[in-house]
């Protein structure tokens, strides 16, 4: 089973060579948390690099980079540092594999079959099987069960949740299936490992008021306040509201309706609760809740790039841990980018909260209104130009017809529809986390940020732009942070009285 071990200036993992995570390892730097996980030969089990343990000898490490490949080569999760609680990561992956590993992180293999995600991906099943052998170094099957074990786990430790719940939650068809699962995977039941950590189940989730709290750990640094900000600036009333401390948002599963809050937690992670929603709505919620907050963003391997260029450096240096926001759904953030056509953030979410409003009128739901609400929803008078109020209805139109599908639209769909340009399909991939080298040139605040306050064409902005690939969304977050915050640090005292 133990392969020969590579030399010290091999890289292993893509971007770190084995002295590299060595190194990580015994620092215990959080900045490679999920980058890597370290397996212990002598021991069978798999920690992260900030695993508080005793350091093994490196003669009995092997590293991995995804903990289903750690798990298929046999071994167990540590129980101190629970490699469950990783930040992802699937940098330099094919655009092929990120796609379906993101659909089976999302849950969705619970509900359909390998062979029904390997078609929509444009691929055979077995060719999908490779690509995951040869890129993750575990086959889609273990990953989708390290996936559900892992959840498990955190819910098994985190949570007061029945065992059974624990198993429907995580994804498991039934709690035989999950109980022998669970027993050949790591050796001990799951009332043991609540045992061990003083864990006793209580919570019945369908009572009214029922809550579930879990952690969500990133990589730091991480600039929770700014995120905060850029979330209250934008929340849609009806639907989201931002205090002090955190943010929250009305969600819908089916007919049930509850509430999701992200705060501030303990050391480098956030705290997630969800009020009123079925476990079973977990593996969506926390895929969409990671993307939508960046967690896992590598902002060390992202800043050292584009901190290369003395503007992003200036930015870097004042405000370190600006991520990219993000959107709750593809679709939630389309509406965003062309309501926002051309108008204040101010003017935008007020019209969007008349969306959520007068969906609760019509309709009798306090949510934004689907595609197919949207195409009969009565939007005279709702402050939007009538070429705008077609552009929404072509689009709703198009998604509840099934001729268009969000996740998977190339640019030239998205152009066909009347009324969305370059700048909203690069504004809208931005912000979905679809694409991190996503950069809307022609916006005019970064073609000012990059002029030293001088609108600059849109060919020289998108000429500057090519020295950040291929994290050019997050350039684009730090600049219009900067604007926003400090415009001094780009713009010249000079072109400020020229251009005032």
């Amino acid at each position: 089973m133990h392969s020969e071990q590579p030399t010290q200036q091999d890289e292993i993992i893509p971007g770190l060579t084995r002295e590299q995570c060595h190194a990580a390892r015994l620092a215990r730097d959080a900045r490679f948390d999920g980058r890597f996980f370290t397996g212990v030969l002598s021991t069978g089990i798999y920690c992260r690099p900030i695993c508080p343990a005793r350091a093994p000898h490196e003669h009995n490490v092997h590293y991995f980079r995804f903990a289903a490949a750690a798990e298929q080569y046999g071994l167990r999760p540590c129980l101190r540092c629970r490699p469950e609680l990783a930040p992802a990561q699937g940098e330099d992956l094919p655009e092929m594999v990120t796609r379906v590993l993101s659909r089976i992180e999302r849950g969705e293999l619970a509900d359909s079959t390998l062979g029904m995600l390997a078609a929509e991906a444009g691929i055979t099943e077995r060719t999908l099987r490779r690509q995951f052998e040869q890129h993750l170094g575990a086959s889609p099957k273990q990953v989708e069960q390290t996936r559900r074990l892992l959840l498990a786990k955190r819910l098994l430790t985190e949570t007061h949740l029945p065992v059974t719940d624990v198993a429907f939650a995580a994804g498991f068809a039934s709690i035989r299936r999950f109980n022998d699962a669970w027993s050949h995977a790591y050796g001990l039941s799951p009332s043991a490992l609540r045992k061990r950590e003083g864990v006793q189940p209580s919570q019945n989730q369908s009572e009214p008021g029922a809550t579930l709290t879990l952690q969500l750990p990133y990589r730091p640094p991480f600039d929770v306040q700014t995120m905060l900000a850029f979330y209250r600036l934008r929340a849609i009333p009806g639907l989201e509201r931002v205090d002090e401390q955190g943010y929250e948002r009305r969600h819908r599963v089916g007919e049930q309706e509850g509430w999701i809050r992200i705060e501030p937690g303990v050391g480098n992670e956030l705290r997630l609760t969800l009020r009123d929603l079925p476990p079973g709505a977990l593996p969506d919620i926390l895929y969409r809740v990671r993307r939508m907050w960046d967690l896992d963003a590598d902002m060390a391997k992202i800043g050292e790039r584009l901190g290369q260029d003395p503007r992003l450096a200036r930015i870097q240096e004042r405000w370190p841990g600006v991520r990219l926001p993000g959107g709750w759904d593809e679709y939630e953030v389309m509406l965003r980018a062309i309501v926002g056509q051309q108008v204040s953030v101010k003017g935008a979410i007020t019209i969007m909260g008349r969306l959520v409003a007068r969906t609760q009128a019509q309709f009798g739901v306090s949510a934004l209104p689907t595609p197919a609400q949207l195409c009969t929803l009565d939007l005279d008078g709702i402050g939007m130009p009538g070429s705008r109020i077609r552009t929404l209805q072509g689009l709703a139109r198009a998604l509840a017809s099934g001729a268009l599908m969000l996740s998977t639209a190339s640019d030239e769909q998205l152009l066909a529809l009347p009324g969305i340009g370059p700048w909203t399909i690069a504004y809208w991939r931005l912000r979905t986390g679809q694409d991190p080298d996503a950069f809307p040139a022609s916006d005019l605040v970064l073609q000012k940020a990059l002029g030293g306050g001088v609108k600059l064409p849109v060919k020289e902005v998108e000429s500057l732009s090519h020295a950040w690939q291929p994290w050019r969304a997050y350039a684009a977050s730090w600049l219009w942070h900067a604007m926003s915050e400090q415009p001094a640090l780009l713009i010249s005292r000079d072109n400020e009285e020229t251009t005032s």
